[in-house]
């Protein structure tokens, strides 16, 4: 099931959300220009690496600095490949401008980088003893996600189903299928619990960040008043200003 569209409409252009896709294609572009080695070492310097914190002796034996946690930064602008990225990107780029919309600009950027915070957090509290480093924007990602649903829990969502090569597209409400995506991830995390260290996916990133989203989200959310209402052509078809089936006109 991959999202491909919303049904909330936004009233100004998504620069943050423009901005942070173009950063963290940039920083991919530099990763992947590095030679394999030398993309080894940058991953292991700027990526997740908890062990690094719990286990100095062994940090300082593979020559990574234990007191510096940058990386609980960095490693959001981070990815794995070209598929990761291009993921990550196009689930920002669907529920980015919605909540950078409802936020301002500049609370959505610190709203970013405080879900890309909690999901590294969460990421090293549960996988303390992991060697591997965690990288990628999933995280922060999830918080928007789960800010998404926070503030429209009425919105609906249009998924590709592909079957036998062949498009199909649903509608759901956003809330069911957000939630959906939630519980899958704590399952997988909680599974992942028994095979310690064995890389993947950072399921208790995506946890953590989704969970600071739901959290941050109304506190974040800026007054109705600093913002203009809608245009009339700026709804989407069918629908009301917080993505909302909305009743058709009697004529």
């Amino acid at each position: 099931m991959i999202p491909v569209r919303t049904s909330v409409p936004s009233r100004y252009p998504p620069l943050v959300t423009y901005a942070l896709i173009g950063a963290n294609v940039l920083v991919f572009l530099f990763q992947t220009s590095l030679p394999p080695q030398a993309e080894e070492a940058f991953i292991y310097l700027y990526g997740l690496v908890p062990a690094r914190y719990t286990d100095p002796g062994w940090a300082l034996r593979v020559g990574l600095p234990p007191d510096d946690y940058l990386p609980f930064l960095t490693t959001m602008f981070l990815h794995g490949g070209w598929l990761h990225l291009i993921l990550n990107m196009w689930t920002l780029w669907l529920f980015g401008d919605a909540v950078e919309d409802r936020l301002g600009h500049l609370r959505y950027l610190v709203f970013y980088l405080a879900c890309g915070l909690a999901a590294s957090g969460a990421h090293a509290f549960v996988n303390a003893d992991s060697t591997i480093p965690a990288v990628g924007a999933s995280g922060a990602i999830a918080g928007v996600t789960g800010a998404y649903a926070r503030l429209f829990p009425r919105a609906w969502i249009v998924l590709l189903v592909p079957v036998l090569f062949i498009p199909l597209f649903f509608e759901v409400p956003a809330l069911v299928y957000l939630a959906f995506w939630f519980i899958t991830q704590l399952l997988q995390g909680t599974v992942g619990l028994a095979m310690p260290d064995v890389g993947g996916v950072a399921w208790w990133a995506h946890i953590g960040g989704f969970v600071a989203g739901l959290v941050l989200a109304p506190l974040l959310h800026r007054p109705r008043t600093t913002y203009r209402p809608y245009y009339l052509d700026e709804g989407v078809l069918g629908f009301g200003p917080r993505g909302q089936r909305s009743l058709p006109e009697r004529f």
